[in-house]
């Protein structure tokens, strides 16, 4: 149990975002800490045990969904092992440990489990880098050195998102799209259609990245498809992990990209789609010490300062209520973030209830305990 919320709250909690939903979209303002993740791990569970949820969608590719069921369902290796191909921000303490208790749930009712997807179709993964290394040494070793001069830097993206290795200066410089797009070029010239797949594969994933898109809000209605396919093949209610600039149940506007004006959300194209069966959730904080950066508090126009206004450790509240209307900005601290700009590090909505359902507030978080090698 989280230290920030008693256990009778955070039933209430749940109980409350159970209600009529089929689809709850449980979203952090970060992913980089410690109580924002323990608060919505804990409403899973809750939601699982009480209520009956026996899903749980998350951002990552369909592969990876796939080890992490295999994992839970009572697979082979550890969570530890099953975590080490994920999206980076999956790869914690915290996560491994809601992966175990998945597996103990499970394991206690073997007809009735929880199961895992991600959502987004298969994507590259770094396997496929080494297979197309070693099959032009054998094919092509006059190509190698080529290929590598294009596949080395680009494979990096697979540990830190390319987007994110710009932000901390990091970048070798050219558009990893380029590069996959020149070490595809190579391969087409070469025989063996299997590894051209993979070659494919790999020029998609670094043209639909963030870099690569040059846009922050992800496939919406790609995303949302896998969920609701998912939902109406197997009947089971579902839990949707994710950034709440993802999970909002209206369309969003980044602080650091205003000019796109507001952008579909997943969450948005499932309240289109389930209506108020689909309920957002927002966990957000005031401030706090995320490792690599400390947070400051919020400006005083954001909805973070609002809720902070009590200087409670933790408290939620219920939008279906009434009582809060208009537009809203709330704290969002991505991958990329810099507290000297942190004026820009926000969400924008038109109206909050319509955005969000429930809001959960924090004080102030500490950081996440990252999985080592």
């Amino acid at each position: 149990m989280t230290s920030l919320m008693t256990e009778t709250t955070l039933d209430d909690l749940a109980d409350a975002i159970a209600t009529g939903a089929i689809v709850a979209g449980l979203g952090e303002s970060t992913r980089f800490a410690h109580e924002t993740f323990e608060v919505r791990d804990q409403l899973f569970r809750r939601l699982v045990r009480r209520h009956g949820f026996r899903a749980l969608a998350v951002q990552d590719n369909a592969s990876v969904g796939t080890t992490l069921d295999a994992y839970v369902t009572g697979g082979a290796g550890t969570a530890r092992s099953a975590l080490a191909g994920a999206w980076r921000p999956w790869r914690t303490a915290e996560m491994a440990a809601a992966l175990e208790w998945i597996r103990a749930f499970n394991q206690d009712r073997p007809d009735d489990p929880v199961r895992i997807f991600g959502v987004k179709p298969a994507q590259a993964q770094p396997a496929d880098y080494d297979a197309i290394m070693e099959h032009v040494r054998r094919a092509a070793p006059h190509r190698l050195a080529e290929l590598a001069v294009h596949l080395e830097p680009i494979r990096t993206a697979h540990e830190i998102d390319e987007h994110v290795q710009r932000a901390r200066g990091l970048h070798p410089g050219r558009p990893f799209a380029e590069h996959a797009r020149n070490a595809l070029a190579i391969v087409e010239q070469l025989p063996g259609d299997f590894v051209l797949e993979r070659m494919r594969l790999i020029v998609d994933f670094h043209q639909r990245s963030v870099a690569g898109r040059g846009n922050y809000a992800g496939e919406a209605q790609t995303w949302a498809d896998t969920i609701v396919n998912h939902q109406h093949r197997s009947g089971r209610r579902v839990a949707y992990w994710d950034g709440i600039a993802h999970t909002s149940a209206a369309p969003a506007t980044l602080g650091l990209a205003p000019q796109r004006g507001p952008q579909p959300t997943l969450g948005s194209v499932l309240r289109d789609h389930y209506g108020t069966r689909y309920v957002s959730v927002a966990i957000g904080f005031h401030h706090g010490d995320l490792g690599a950066v400390t947070v400051p508090e919020p400006a005083s126009d954001w909805l973070d300062a609002r809720l902070g206004a009590t200087d409670q450790p933790a408290h939620w509240l219920d939008l279906r209520d009434g009582g809060w209307d208009g537009p809203m900005k709330a704290r969002v601290i991505s991958g990329v973030y810099d507290p000297s700009r942190d004026a820009a590090e926000h969400l924008a909505v038109a109206s909050l209830p319509a955005a969000f359902d429930v809001l959960v507030h924090l004080r102030q978080v500490s950081p996440v305990h990252w999985l080592t090698a």
